[in-house]
């Protein structure tokens, strides 16, 4: 029994991947006063994953979520990886800065989706877990092992989070990925509920999805959520695009003449980039992440800024946005 379940009240959420120390040794004070930002902003789904810091975001985010009211806010976390603890020196090298003291491996059955669920619980305090996200089963992840780890989770995660969510144990599940295709495959063999769509649907880089991703959710009445949609901090100026150190040819003047018209309108290009993606139909919620609190105010204040009509008309006659994509008030 598909739901939707995210409403007007979480449009705007807040992503764990920087408290999880993707960018910078967030400490466990700062993570909080990030979250108590949020929460006294208004902000009530949170989105993390015990990738992100090797469990370590995932128990921030239950640490302060467990002392409010489930009823109060909407919480999601990922499944595809188990987690063991190791010693220090054999803690494997990722993208974390400041990860604990965890190795993983990937596994998509039915058994360890279970597993995952369980510790998830365990690690949050929470008691129960409102959307569950199949989370890096893409090739840019797992590599020429994707046709295996699919059918893995043909046979596993999708049966297994499909009978959880009809049994009410989960309220949605869906893939959280930084491709479409995987999304594609999964609305061909399984019923999600809502995809995480990270590095897919940006202010700078849409052609793909709204060709091929946004009519096939659509049709098959499942939702999206934005990840990464400010090119993890691209868009505000950082020397990365999408989490890696290499800036695709053209982008960063694509980038630089968005921001000048945005000026030019009285507005800037992140409070446009999170007015972009809630356009599109889609499009039900975008949770970019925070490492200081005044991040989380000013994706608050962007969410609220009005922006001219003429702004993104300008930009579609100057093609800096596909003639396809929906835009704000069209």
């Amino acid at each position: 029994m598909k739901t939707d379940i995210l409403k007007e009240e979480h449009k705007l959420g807040l992503g764990g991947v920087a408290i999880g120390t993707a960018f910078e040794n967030i400490t466990d004070e700062e993570a909080y006063d990030i979250l108590q930002k949020a929460w006294d902003l208004g902000i009530r789904y949170y989105d993390t994953s015990p990738w992100y810091g090797l469990t370590k975001s995932e128990r921030r985010f239950g640490s302060f979520l467990q002392n409010k009211d489930h009823d109060d806010f909407i919480f999601s976390t990922k499944v595809g990886r188990l987690f063991k603890e190791v010693p220090e020196s054999e803690v494997p090298p990722t993208m974390w800065k400041k990860p604990l003291n965890y190795d993983f491996k990937h596994d998509y059955t039915a058994d360890a989706i279970k597993k995952s669920i369980e510790d998830s619980l365990q690690r949050t305090g929470l008691d129960h877990i409102d959307i569950v996200y199949i989370h890096d089963l893409s090739e840019d992840q797992v590599g020429d092992r994707y046709p295996y780890f699919l059918e893995q989770a043909k046979k596993g995660a999708f049966k297994v989070l499909s009978d959880l969510r009809d049994q009410g144990v989960i309220k949605a599940w869906g893939m959280g990925v930084n491709k479409i295709e995987p999304i594609l495959d999964c609305i061909e063999a399984a019923d999600p509920d809502i995809c995480l769509s990270a590095t897919q649907y940006s202010i700078l880089e849409h052609e793909d999805a709204v060709d091929r991703l946004l009519p096939a959710v659509k049709k098959a009445g499942v939702k999206l959520v934005s990840g990464a949609g400010y090119n993890s901090g691209f868009l505000a100026g950082r020397d990365r695009y999408n989490y890696k150190d290499v800036i695709p040819k053209g982008m960063t003047e694509k980038r630089d003449k968005i921001a000048e018209i945005a000026r030019k309108y009285g507005t800037d290009i992140m409070h446009a980039g999170i007015h972009f993606v809630l356009a599109a139909d889609e499009f039900t919620a975008i949770i970019p992440g925070a490492s200081k609190p005044d991040q989380v105010q000013d994706n608050i204040n962007g969410l609220y800024a009005a922006i001219p009509e003429e702004f993104w008309s300008e930009l579609k006659d100057e093609g800096l946005i596909y003639e396809k994509a929906q835009i704000p008030h069209q």
